[in-house]
């Protein structure tokens, strides 16, 4: 981080793309709220954001990125409402719009500065200084002229309509915002109330409600004109006769209430069609609206429709139409109400009765809370045949998280239902990831889309541009803040209602007053909606950028935003310019919890993310995310441990692999004495080892892929694939070429070997750049240092470096197939040892590879040499005979059932008694014709085993396909303990090596002794094999002479057997023979050892000074020690 604020990284790389004139690519970043600290579902919409657009702008693209920022609506008003104890409207109006406006001001952007934290440490490149508000003056006028766009289109309406309101926040919500927040299993009356007819009150009408609160305003009963119903009496209400629909009886005759014998206790009277009760009059339970307007009339009284179902209730539905949407739409088609007319709505905007409901115990009581009290007058009045409780699925306000009511409000609407088959048609020229989305939950929405209503009954938004007369009869929409200053004779440098609430507009009528502007704000979605438009001041400034770049080519958010912004901003932009507003999409899932609960700050059930990143770093996080089902838009349990493992997986073993080369380059260097240079093209493209052709095809290969799949936007299948490869890279290329990087073979041949992993860990380097920008960043500042001046990888950031592109010429599917072949021999291998229990130390002698593929036999033939490595075999043998896997053929019943009927048990005898040959050209085909049925792999299962291989020593296991066998041979042999123990050894030698830090070259002794006789013949007999796993001498450490200084010690049981291995300084070693016969007695060996002791090997060096002899005085007398003859330089160069 700090480095790029050094080189103002993010900017400079913006810069330059303008200067290279760079094609565009457009990308809109849908605005948060700033009041709240980003969480995980921010991070992870982030991250996508950022990989995308940083792959853009390193494919050679100019990409804007601003940040954008929702200030306006329900989020910002309900905290203001918290601090100022705001209950209602009223109180609102009471402390002047001005002041609560400028109240909500005041913490549009409190958390603004946590974001900008958040967002630059989890190395997300956007522009904070050039964000978008949507409180700006230019903003709020793009918003109006995108209104007046629709106005003039007619495409605005007003209207009552029955909507999900909030109490908690005083106003109308859209029916997608009323999804947001669905609740299980919460608790709610139910009721069974009677309806006396007025020409016989003892024949009572039944009516089932969970809302008691709105029978005060019921006016109708309505019954499904096609069912059939019954006027019943029963052992409990003989003298009562209730009519219910006949097929919810059962249903009535349960309730705890009533409890009686539907066959024993129920006498029906009479049967008639739902068509034959219309008209009936009734005894209404309330009178508040008995004499008001004509209801005595229009009202009480039982009408029909076929929104009745029989899946509840009692097949009666109680119509309180200013609470119901089906019980307005059935009252205004019965003329029950009169349009213009009266709708009894008897509560305020914070859901409290008002006085035309005057009884005490409700009269301004919150609905919910009057339901008691209700229900007591109910009883009292005999009008309650059954009183619980029921639990359902219900939605609460998504900010208050108080339940939502339905409510007839006057509201503001674009008419949706008149764009679906273009809203359709333009869903059809988009990409979404994953498509499911858009092919059913998208189109499903839009197939449903009803119209939007927009205007929102608050004060802290962008006013709704309409000014209207009382009577509504004449309207202006003000579609610029221009044109309403021309009205207002002043400049406007805001628009937000306390600055024109108070800017009337004359009438056109003569004689009549002046237009005022409508109390409503727009719904703040409809700014989302209009951001692409809004934030460009669209079509006041930048009209060519903008319609040059329009639509984006890219966005991405939520699954839930399917309802919300990427809703919107599809309706807008099919209703301005008949076009979609984006291209491609990538919808994420829900971030959850690890317990699968959603993360809630009350429960503290998540991390802090910030923690996360402190512990793990923000590669980490930005790696888990995208590597995890929720790129896909399914929901993601998320876990800390997860985190860490892609630190552990990941990161560790591709800086490992980093780490190692930089080793080895030193080592070059040091032996050559040439500067290492990475001119890897050349090395990747003329290397002759098999390993190296698969790393470099392999690479281009995985260029090529990624390349295609970010052009469809496919991170899930991108980043498994960069993560397979790092595998690859870390635990086969690296692993098996150890070797030949260390110089084993040769120094020209270590000189290659390098540079291949050095062009590797360059390329997968930039093509990891946009996913984890910062450890690429770190590795790529010290990789670019072996490059070239001008070469087109060189630049000051890995992020200033174009993504490298395939070169398809080195492609070679045949050597990536050998390779991939090998593995799967390996890995099968492996699985085998460890079902044994028998480690990799232990050598075995013989193994075999069974496939009935030759090519697959021919390719393990050809990579023989690292299978017995790495399984550490002694002999590998292939065949082609798959006789000894146990095969088993099935049909897949549900899938061939369905099709071939009551042919399908001589079918199965058919496909259980196939034949070896068969299933082989099954297996080359991928069908099979049997019986006159074509057989594909969805048809038939064939499952394969391994088979009987005659001697409990030999074991085998399927190959990853199922479709060959390794196996192999456990019999103990002598040769083979030795040589387990001879590896265990090594092993001791090179643990204790790194466990004290040492590094091939340093000049060290390595020594080892056997404490008893086995052991000590192993050391003997497998001297060269030894050597040949540690690449340097391991000498008898009886022979020690103590000149070196002991660094490391260890002592060790295998198999009862006990070891001891030491490391010492390289130091002088003297010929004790040579000394006593040259010395002839008058100088000790002991002590000429005693005085070297004092040097280490460097120091001796020196003294000889090139002279080959060292001039000391021991016992009194001066002596010339021979350097070669009486002492040697370390144990290596000692020649007696």
């Amino acid at each position: 981080l700090r480095f790029w604020r050094e080189i103002d990284a993010f900017q400079k790389s913006y810069k330059q793309s303008v200067d290279e004139k760079r094609p565009s690519y457009n990308f809109y970043d849908g605005p948060p709220f700033a009041t709240g600290k980003p969480h995980y579902g921010h991070i992870l919409a982030g991250t996508i954001k950022d990989v995308i657009t940083r792959y853009a702008h390193q494919t050679g693209h100019c990409v804007e990125r601003r940040f954008g920022w929702d200030c306006h609506g329900l989020p910002v008003e309900h905290e203001i409402d918290k601090k100022c104890n705001i209950q209602s409207r009223e109180d609102v109006l009471k402390m002047g719009i001005d002041k609560y406006n400028e109240e909500c001001r005041s913490i549009v952007m409190r958390c603004a500065q946590d974001w900008r934290f958040t967002v630059e440490r989890m190395g997300r490149w956007i522009d904070f200084d050039k964000d978008y508000k949507t409180l700006d003056r230019s903003f709020m006028e793009s918003v109006w002229w995108v209104f007046n766009q629709l106005y003039e289109k007619k495409l605005v309406y007003r209207a009552f309509k029955v909507m999900p309101y909030s109490t908690g926040c005083s106003t109308a919500l859209s029916n997608f915002e009323a999804n947001l927040n669905y609740k299980e299993d919460v608790p709610d009356p139910s009721v069974i109330v009677t309806f006396p007819t007025v020409e016989d009150p003892s024949v009572e009408f039944l009516a089932w409600t969970t809302t008691p609160w709105t029978l005060p305003s019921n006016l109708a009963l309505c019954v499904n004109p096609e069912f059939e119903y019954l006027y019943i009496k029963t052992k409990k209400t003989a003298d009562r006769t209730f009519v219910v629909a006949a097929c919810r009886l059962p249903w009535l005759c349960s309730k705890e209430n009533l409890k009686v014998d539907e066959k024993k206790d129920v006498q029906i009277l009479k049967k008639a069609k739902g068509a034959e009760l219309a008209g009936t009059k009734y005894v209404p339970i309330f009178d508040y609206f008995k004499d008001r307007e004509s209801f005595s009339t229009t009202a009480f009284r039982v009408i029909t429709d076929g929104y009745v179902k029989d899946d509840s209730g009692t097949g009666i539905v109680h119509q309180a139409p200013a609470f119901g949407e089906e019980d307005y739409n059935a009252c205004m088609k019965h003329q029950v109400i009169q349009k213009g007319g009266m709708l009894p709505c008897p509560i305020d905007d914070a859901g409290r009765f008002t006085d035309d409901v005057p009884d005490k115990g409700i009269n301004g009581v919150y609905v919910k809370t009057a339901d008691k009290e209700i229900k007591a007058v109910l009883k009292k009045r005999g009008r309650m045949l059954c009183d619980g409780t029921f639990t359902h699925r219900y939605p609460f306000c998504w900010r208050s998280d108080t339940p939502l009511i339905y409510r007839a409000v006057p509201c503001w609407f674009v008419n949706v239902e008149s764009l679906k088959e273009r809203l359709l048609a333009n869903n059809q020229k988009t990409r979404w990831v994953p498509s499911y989305v858009k092919e059913k939950r998208f189109h499903n929405w839009l197939e449903e889309a009803r119209d939007w209503c927009v205007s929102r009954n608050r004060f802290w938004g962008t006013p709704i541009p309409l000014w209207v007369s009382d009577d509504f009869e004449e309207i202006k929409c003000v579609g610029s803040v221009g044109e309403l200053e021309k009205y207002a004779g002043k400049a406007l440098p805001d628009v937000h209602r306390h600055f024109i609430d108070g800017i009337t507009i004359p009438s056109s009528r003569p004689g009549k007053p002046p237009l005022k502007r409508v109390d409503e704000v727009f719904d703040c979605w409809f700014e989302s909606g209009s951001m692409p438009y809004s934030q460009q001041h669209y079509p006041f400034e930048n009209k060519e950028k903008f319609e040059n770049g329009f639509p984006a080519q890219f966005i991405a958010e939520g699954l839930d935003q399917t309802r919300g912004w990427f809703y919107t901003l599809m309706v807008l932009s099919t209703a301005l310019f008949d076009k979609p507003p984006f291209e491609n999409v990538i919808v994420n899932g829900l971030v959850l919890a690890e317990d699968g609960k959603k993360m809630s700050k009350r429960l503290k059930n998540y991390p802090d993310p910030l923690s996360v990143v402190d512990a793990h770093g923000a590669d980490a996080i930005r790696l888990y995310l995208c590597n995890s089902p929720v790129v896909r838009a399914d929901p993601l349990r998320f876990k800390k441990d997860g985190v860490r493992d892609v630190v552990k997986d990941v990161f560790l073993p591709w800086y490992n692999a980093y780490r190692f080369m930089l080793q080895e380059v030193q080592r070059y260097e040091s032996k050559t004495g040439k500067v290492f240079v990475g001119d890897f093209e050349k090395h990747m493209k003329g290397s002759s080892n098999e390993m190296d052709r698969w790393i470099s095809a392999s690479t281009h290969s995985l260029c090529q892929f990624v390349h295609e799949e970010m052009e469809n936007y496919r991170l899930y299948t991108v980043v498994p694939r960069l993560l397979s490869f790092l595998e690859d890279l870390t635990n086969w290329y690296v692993r098996l070429n150890r070797d030949r990087m260390r110089g084993s073979t040769s120094q020209e041949d270590a000189h290659v070997s390098l540079c291949v992993l050095y062009g590797v860990l360059l390329t997968i380097t930039r093509l990891m750049a946009p996913f984890t920008p910062f450890i690429t960043e770190f590795l790529y500042q010290n990789l670019k240092r072996a490059l070239p001046e001008g070469h087109e990888a060189k630049a000051e950031s890995v992020h200033f470096v174009m993504v490298p592109q395939a070169d398809p010429s080195m492609i070679d599917e045949e050597v990536e197939a050998r390779v991939k072949s090998m593995q799967a021999v390996i890995e099968a291998g492996r699985n085998c040892r460890e079902r044994r229990q028998v480690g990799l130390k232990t050598p075995l002698m013989k193994m075999k590879v069974v496939h009935s593929d030759p090519k697959f036999v021919s390719r393990v033939q050809s990579l023989i040499a690292y299978v017995k490595s790495e399984l550490n075999v002694e002999n590998v043998e292939t065949s082609t005979d798959a006789s000894s896997m146990k095969v088993s053929v099935l049909p897949n019943l549900p899938v061939l059932g369905k099709r071939v009927g009551k042919k399908m048990a001589e079918l199965r005898k058919a496909i259980q008694a196939l034949t070896p040959a068969e299933l082989a050209q099954f297996d080359e085909a991928k069908t099979l014709t049997v019986m006159g049925e074509v057989l594909t792999e969805d048809d038939i299962i064939v499952k394969r085993e391994v088979g009987d291989l005659g001697s409990p020593q030999l074991d085998g296991a399927l190959l990853g396909g199922g479709d060959g066998l390794v196996v192999l041979d456990f019999t103990e042999d002598l040769g083979l303990k030795e040589k387990a123990l001879a590896r265990e050894v090594a092993n001791r030698v090179q643990r204790l090596r790194k466990r004290l830090g040492l590094v091939q070259d340093d000049p060290i002794e390595m020594w080892a002794e056997g404490l008893s006789e086995f052991p000590r013949q192993v050391l003997k007999n497998q001297k060269e094999y030894l050597e040949s796993l540690l690449r340097k001498p391991l000498y008898d450490e009886t022979e020690r002479q103590g000149t070196g200084v002991e660094i490391g010690k260890e002592e060790f049981d295998f198999d009862g057997q006990e070891v001891r291995v030491v490391l010492s300084l390289a130091a002088p070693h003297v010929n004790d023979e040579a000394v006593s016969k040259d010395f002839e007695g008058s100088v000790s060996p002991v002590l000429v050892k005693e005085y070297l002791k004092c040097f280490d090997r460097s120091a001796v060096q020196r003294l000889t000074n090139g002279a080959g002899k060292l001039s000391v005085r021991l016992e009194g007398r001066d002596v010339e020690l021979l350097l070669g003859k009486h002492f040697s330089l370390d144990r290596a160069s000692r020649n007696w």
